[in-house]
C-alpha cells in the first residue's frame, strides 16, 4: 500500500497520525489557537474553516490562513470547508466549493485539502486534479452524523475514494449502539485487508465510538483525530490521553 504526505508527516506508516482540529470563528481565535498548539505533541493541524465567520471571503480567509500557519512554527496543515450537508457550518455551493479548495491549494498555504465525495464524481475529480496539479495532498472523506451505514456501503464509498484518485481515504459515522462500532471497525479492517492501495482514516463518533478512535491501527485506520480545548466533532479525546493509548496499543502490536 503506498503511503501518503501530509507536509513532512507520513501516513500509512508507524503509528496513527494524530490530527487536532482549529475550530475559531475569529481571525485573532484562530492565531491564539495556532500559537497553543505549536508546541504540543501532535503531527497535523486540520484548520475546520468553515467555523471561520468570513470563511466564504477568498482574500481573507487566505490572510488568516497565512497567520495561523506562521502561529504554528511548521507544523502541517490540512484545510477542510466542512459544507453543512455533511455537518459543518457553511452553506456553499458544490461548484463553489470546489473552486475554493483548488484555490487553497494553489496558494501554498495547506498541507492537504479534504475534498467530500459527496459532491459529486465530476466535480470531486476536478477537485483531485487541481489540488494535485498544486502539489498537495487529498483526503477524500464521508460523513454521517446520524446512522452508520451497513459494511458493504461503507467499504463502497472508501473504494470510490480511491478510484476518483484520492491519496488518503476518510470515512466518520455515528453509531446507534456498540454493534454499529463493530461494523465501521469491520469496514476498515475489509476495506484495508482487500482493496486498499492508500491509507484510511476511519472512526466511529460520540463517546460509544470513542474506542475506534484509539484502536484503529488494529484495523487499518491509519490517523484519528484528538482535541486541544474545543472540539470539531464529538467523540474526540485530549491529545495526551490520545497519544498515551496510541502508544501502547502500538508497542503491544
Amino acid at each position: 500500500m503506498k503511503t501518503a504526505r501530509i507536509g513532512n508527516v507520513v501516513v500509512g506508516e508507524g503509528m496513527p497520525k494524530v490530527i487536532v482540529p482549529v475550530v475559531g470563528a475569529t481571525r485573532e481565535e484562530i492565531i491564539a489557537k495556532g500559537e497553543e498548539l505549536s508546541a504540543l505533541p501532535f503531527d497535523v493541524v486540520e484548520w475546520r474553516a468553515d467555523f471561520y465567520e468570513d470563511a466564504l471571503s477568498l482574500p481573507t480567509l487566505l490572510l488568516t490562513f497565512a497567520d495561523m500557519k506562521k502561529a504554528l512554527r511548521g507544523k502541517p496543515v490540512l484545510f477542510t470547508l466542512r459544507t453543512a450537508k455533511e455537518g459543518g457550518m457553511k452553506e456553499i455551493g458544490p461548484e463553489a466549493y470546489v473552486d475554493m479548495n483548488i484555490a487553497v491549494a494553489d496558494s501554498g498555504l495547506a498541507d492537504a485539502v479534504d475534498v467530500e465525495l459527496f459532491t459529486g464524481d465530476d466535480l470531486v475529480r476536478r477537485a483531485v486534479g487541481g489540488i494535485h496539479r498544486a502539489g498537495r495532498t487529498v483526503i477524500a472523506s464521508s460523513h454521517d452524523f446520524r446512522a452508520t451505514p451497513d459494511k458493504e456501503e461503507m467499504i463502497r464509498r472508501m473504494r470510490r475514494m480511491q478510484e476518483l484518485g484520492a491519496d488518503i481515504l476518510k470515512i466518520a459515522v455515528m453509531p446507534q449502539s456498540m454493534t454499529d462500532v463493530l461494523t465501521l471497525l469491520s469496514a476498515t479492517e475489509e476495506m484495508f485487508r482487500c482493496y486498499a492501495e492508500r491509507p484510511l482514516v476511519t472512526m466511529s463518533m460520540s463517546p460509544a465510538g470513542v474506542i475506534s478512535r484509539l484502536c484503529g491501527e488494529a484495523f487499518g485506520s491509519a490517523m484519528t483525530f484528538g482535541a486541544v480545548g474545543k472540539t470539531s466533532a464529538p467523540g474526540q479525546i485530549p491529545v495526551e490521553q490520545l497519544n498515551t493509548a496510541l502508544k501502547i496499543l502500538h508497542d503491544a502490536g
